[in-house]
């Protein structure tokens, strides 16, 4: 798979391109709008890693010009903003998928090859976009949580345990495992923080039909109540 990867931070870039390279992908960088289109138009890559927040043109800006010059590559955003509002003008804007930071690399891979293999064949049959648990739905597309048709405000962390959560529904996940996913590369922040997370998670899932569970030995689990 040739990635073509626009991002504007050095260090998040270098990781990027690194560990994609790792996983077989052949990965070209551009940190800034402007040499992302032209990178864009003359390597035609498989999919495109697109930061919104670019020097120059923004992320939003190097999208629509690359739709309007009729480049139809597969667009995964990847940004720090986790509202609601930029998720939705990017895909309106063109992209094809969105994945907030901080995210998880076996779900950017994941997401990356999903786009590719529908890109490829059109006819592929698509997985159901949105999850229904307790009363929230989740928009697997957007990464939005709605409960009772209203959007919830989680902070960044917060959803980014709730999407490791309802990555497996029903399964526990190790606290290890949340704590690299809620707290990637943060080397300062000490373990037990996800305790924090997890707490105020709770007391938001309260009335929700849902239970955020500790199970000792083994993790977090989400459930349905019954």
């Amino acid at each position: 798979m040739q990635l073509l990867l626009v991002e504007d931070d050095p260090t998040m870039q270098a990781t990027l391109h690194r560990a994609l390279t790792r996983r077989g992908m052949e990965v070209t960088a551009a940190g800034d709008g402007r040499s992302a289109l032209s990178q864009w138009a003359a390597r035609q890559p498989d999919a495109v890693i697109l930061d919104l927040t670019l020097p120059g043109l923004d992320g939003l800006q190097v999208l629509q010009q690359a739709r309007s010059r009729g480049l139809r590559t597969p667009v995964l955003i990847l940004t720090a903003r986790g509202t609601v509002g930029d998720r939705v003008m990017g895909l309106n804007a063109g992209a094809d998928d969105y994945l907030p930071k901080p995210f998880d690399l076996d779900e950017l891979e994941a997401r990356l090859r999903a786009l590719v293999r529908r890109s490829a064949d059109p006819g592929t049959p698509v997985a159901p976009s949105t999850l229904q648990i307790g009363a929230i739905r989740y928009d697997k597309d957007s990464g939005a949580l709605y409960l009772n048709g209203e959007v919830m405000e989680l902070t960044p962390r917060e959803l980014a345990l709730m999407h490791a959560l309802l990555a497996q529904p029903g399964h526990a996940v190790t606290k290890e495992r949340l704590y690299e996913l809620v707290f990637p590369g943060q080397l300062d922040v000490q373990y037990e923080a996800i305790e924090v997370v997890v707490y105020r998670l709770r007391k938001k899932l309260t009335g929700t039909g849902l239970t955020l569970m500790t199970l000792r030995g083994l993790g977090y689990l989400l459930r349905a109540d019954t």
